[in-house]
């Protein structure tokens, strides 16, 4: 057996279909022998298919005994003898057909909710193969260590974390993040165990144990999802407890009341066996079964029960609501210079180093395709940044020792990046500073959807809880439209906020980091981001989100208030019934064989509909077809590649703050020529391509109407501008009398861009995996 596996493997025949077919078989000759006018052949047949269903009722009154309470077998026990004491043979023979489908019908919702599951962990895996210089050899998984150089071959599952070693590997990481997109992950990249390889075998430098791998967490969670029943079916065992006695009552006033027999047993015909004790188990691991689908596993199912109740939700913000990695936000650069000069020249010396913001930086060139150039004589000092020369001239990057007097669009970026709480690095050439490298972390893009939905699923205050500024956690809480946003919190602070939270509401508490563990500990659910988090977040956590997308945490509540509603509804409206059936028949209009088929018709009826548990809610995100994805990334990618328009709008803008001049000029005209050449067909066919394609899946035309005008908008404001540049061209150059027409239409142009942008990408781009 698969050694992660927390499911052991089923063989031999099942009890529940052995026992169907007892008493279907007995109760199908008794039918056979009636029908030949052989009564006495028909009682011993139904009577003997009674027995059979006996034995093994009272073993789970037995069971149930030994665990403390009396269940509802015990009705079904008493059903089963009652019939036999009054001879209604036809109708102990429905009973026990009827208990064994039911017990039937619950182990097959059983496995077919918990299959998911299951197949989660048995998906792990047992070996592995690790290089030495004798060549390459079989161990067991167990036997990986940090540092063990392994091949993955074609088809087999990644084993540990590591990171990848020479050739890129081709991944399916379905299983890990419910993503079907296959990725590519380079040399250096890391992956995660439990991925398959989908390309050729490539080499994997082993960073953790299988112990201590996101695969085997994942596996323990899963494994740990069944270990404890749910306040929803500890609900149902308290119904059971007044349920049963009830039963008895009822059965003996009817007995006594009509002095037969017969009518006492017609109760407890109807009443076995309980539809609620059938249907909130079932219901519950659908839920936990249809979140695992998702990307997200569930602890257990008093987690899933109470996630479906929260009404608070506290949300940490670097790496949860933001992507938690840095990002070039803008590029500026000195009077006389270009933008895209000046990220070059940055990437160029910081090839070499190993910052963090320096790798940032260079895939942000990268991604625009500048050329990069091969310094020569590259230091770097902690801290300060990177130097080297560049072309023939001394670069260096990093931190600014500016002092005094400031040009002014040095003071310009010095006060973006207080407002923003963003990082820069200063580029200086030959001595002289010439531009500036704005970096943050934003949004991400499907925060604003999932926050909206979240209050639809109906959470009702929504709180950031945050170590950064106030300045900059305000900004996002109001972007967000938070209910409030607590900044300047350590972990301590964290843990005081979501306690006092937590007296108000149930509370669910969402983070990433080994910050966060101690407060994802303290609230009523902690949800953790595990694609990127930590391991210690990821185990303090009731709930993980195995893919790094926060729409997932969405899906979890509105499938968790899902599941919890029917299980709730299943047991409430199946006992109803019971009690209504029970009534009947103590009023003497419902014989027990009629009886037995009635209760068999609502246990069927309240298993099938706790199974509805396992389909996604109505209200979960809209699902694009496959060529609308395609479009969607073709989109996307173009947007980061239009980042440079944007910046030489607001370029163009700022230098007519210097007077209507030949620099001024050439600056708009240059911002011209990337509007027409690039912008303005990336947004037509957006319009005529895009758009017409997301549509159905946003409900129809009408869900694209307000981003059209948009594009409307951004043609009327080019066009302005055209007509600018043509009076100066007619004039001789652009005279004072443009300019404050022009700088409006310049900087009014790169607002509604980044706002076009940005409602593009957390609309319609986050809607694709």
């Amino acid at each position: 057996m698969n050694r992660f596996s927390p499911f052991p493997r089923l063989t031999g025949a099942r009890p529940e279909p052995v026992l169907l077919l007892l008493t279907a078989s007995a109760l199908v000759a008794g039918g056979v022998a009636w029908l030949g006018h052989d009564q006495d052949t028909a009682d011993l047949l139904w009577a003997l298919g009674t027995v059979a269903a006996i034995v093994p009722a009272v073993g789970w009154v037995l069971a149930a005994l030994h665990r403390g309470h009396a269940g509802v077998d015990l009705i079904a026990v008493l059903a089963l003898c009652g019939t036999l004491a009054v001879g209604e043979y036809l109708a102990g023979a429905l009973i026990a057909l009827m208990l064994a489908t039911g017990r039937t019908l619950e182990a097959a919702a059983r496995r077919r909710a918990t299959r998911d599951l299951r197949a989660l962990s048995e998906h792990a895996p047992s070996s592995a193969h690790r290089r030495t210089a004798d060549g390459v050899s079989g161990i067991p998984v167990g036997e990986v260590v940090p540092g063990d150089l392994l091949v993955v071959g074609p088809g087999e599952v990644v084993p540990v974390d590591g990171r990848v070693e020479g050739t890129a590997a081709d991944l399916d990481e379905s299983v890990l993040t419910g993503e079907s997109l296959q990725v590519r992950r380079t040399a250096g990249e890391g992956v995660r165990s439990g991925a398959v390889n989908a390309g050729a075998a490539f080499a994997l430098r082993a960073m953790a144990s299988a112990r201590d791998s996101a695969y085997a967490g994942i596996v323990r969670l899963a494994r740990d999802a069944g270990a404890e029943r749910a306040p929803v079916v500890r609900l149902a065992d308290r119904f059971a407890a007044w349920f049963l006695p009830l039963t008895l009552v009822v059965a003996g006033l009817a007995w006594l009341l009509s002095g037969s027999a017969v009518r006492a047993v017609a109760v407890l015909v109807v009443a076995t066996p309980c539809p609620l004790l059938l249907a909130a188990p079932v219901a519950v691991v659908s839920g936990i079964s249809r979140a695992s689908r998702r990307g997200v596993v569930v602890r257990d199912g008093g987690a899933l029960e109470n996630l479906g109740r929260a009404r608070t939700l506290l949300l940490d913000k670097t790496g949860t609501l933001t992507g938690g990695r840095p990002r070039v936000l803008d590029v500026v650069a000195a009077p006389g210079r270009r933008s895209a000069e000046v990220l070059r020249l940055a990437a160029s010396v910081d090839q070499y180093s190993p910052h963090v913001l320096a790798g940032t930086i260079v895939a942000a060139a990268r991604e625009r395709g500048l050329a990069l150039s091969v310094p020569s004589g590259v230091t770097e000092e902690p801290g300060r940044g990177a130097a080297g020369v560049v072309d023939g001239r001394a670069v260096s990057v990093g931190r600014s020792d500016a002092s005094g007097d400031r040009p002014g669009w040095a003071r310009a970026v010095d006060n973006r990046v207080l407002l923003d709480g963003a990082a820069v690095a200063w580029l200086t050439v030959d001595g002289r500073p010439e531009g500036a490298v704005v970096l943050g972390d934003p949004l991400r893009p499907d925060a604003p959807r999932t926050l909206r939905r979240l209050r639809e699923a109906g959470i009702e205050r929504l709180t950031m809880l945050t170590g950064d500024r106030p300045e900059p956690a305000r900004e996002v809480g109001t972007v967000l439209g938070l209910d409030d946003v607590r900044a300047g919190l350590d972990p301590a602070g964290k843990v005081a906020v979501v306690r006092a939270e937590r007296e108000r509401a149930v509370t669910v508490m969402v983070g990433d980091g080994v910050n966060d563990a101690p407060a994802l500990a303290a609230a009523g659910i902690g949800v953790a981001l595990g694609a990127r988090g930590s391991t210690a977040s990821s185990q303090a956590a009731d709930v993980v989100l195995t893919t790094d997308r926060l729409d997932r945490l969405a899906d979890a509540v509105l499938i968790a208030v899902r599941a919890r509603r029917i299980a709730v509804q299943s047991a409430l409206g199946g006992m109803l019934m019971s009690l209504a059936a029970m009534a009947v028949a103590a009023a003497g209009l419902l014989p027990p064989a009629p009886g037995a088929l009635l209760q068999e018709a609502i246990d069927v009826a309240v298993i099938l509909n706790a199974l509805r548990a396992l389909r996604l809610p109505s209200a979960a995100r809209p699902v694009l077809p496959p060529d609308a994805e395609t479009l969607v990334h073709r989109f996307a990618s173009e947007h980061d590649d239009l980042q440079n328009v944007l910046a030489a709008v607001r370029a163009a803008a700022d230098a007519l703050s210097d007077g209507p001049g030949p620099r001024a000029l050439a600056a708009v005209e240059e911002a011209y020529r990337l509007l027409s050449e690039r912008l303005l067909p990336h947004e037509h066919a957006e319009e005529h391509q895009l758009y017409p394609a997301i549509a159905p899946s946003l409900g129809g035309p009408e869900a694209t109407a307000t981003m059209s005008r948009v594009h409307t908008e951004i043609d009327r404001l080019t066009q302005r501008i055209a007509a600018h540049l043509r009076l100066a061209h007619a004039e001789g150059g652009l005279s004072a009398g443009q300019l404050d027409d022009l700088r409006a239409c310049l900087y009014g142009l790169h607002s509604v861009l980044r706002l076009h942008f940005a409602q593009e990408e957390e609309n319609y781009f986050s809607l694709a995996e």
